[in-house]
């Protein structure tokens, strides 16, 4: 009689009782190496609540984004790359205040689809020219 041999099945499971131990280490390995940048935005200084004064219209220049990404200056349409020297020399042509700051008050306005970016490269590009006082106003609704 032929003896028939019984296979021993063996145990093919991965061992996870060490799984935890290493996935703690894993997650305190990547938190102390990993670095966060903080995005420190846009730095403007707001004024104080209640200083309103009156402004001669004279010193105020109109910067209009509309939803294609086109830029007006006092209505008159002006390409992304000329919006630095169109207000550089509107900043020269006002003068200085008493502070030694440039009279002119730029205010941004922009539509509701209008882009991030080109209103950032608007901003951009004003602070570029020199201009110190800058309005945004808030977009039509």
């Amino acid at each position: 009689m032929a003896l028939l041999k019984r296979r021993v099945r063996s145990n093919d499971e991965i061992p996870t009782a060490s799984m935890p131990d290493i996935v703690f280490m894993l997650l305190i390995f990547f938190l102390v190496t990993t670095t966060i940048d903080v995005d420190m935005g846009i730095p403007m200084q707001l004024p104080d609540r209640g200083g309103e004064f009156k402004v001669n219209p004279e010193n105020i220049s109109n910067v209009l984004i509309n939803a294609q990404g086109q830029i007006l200056i006092d209505d008159e349409l002006t390409d992304i790359t000329q919006v630095q020297e169109v207000i550089s020399s509107k900043v020269e042509t006002r003068g200085l205040d008493a502070d030694g700051k440039p009279k002119l008050i730029v205010s941004i306005k922009t539509e509701k689809a209008t882009t991030y970016n080109s209103f950032i490269q608007v901003l951009d590009a004003v602070k570029g020219a020199g201009a110190t006082k800058i309005s945004i106003a808030e977009p039509e609704k």
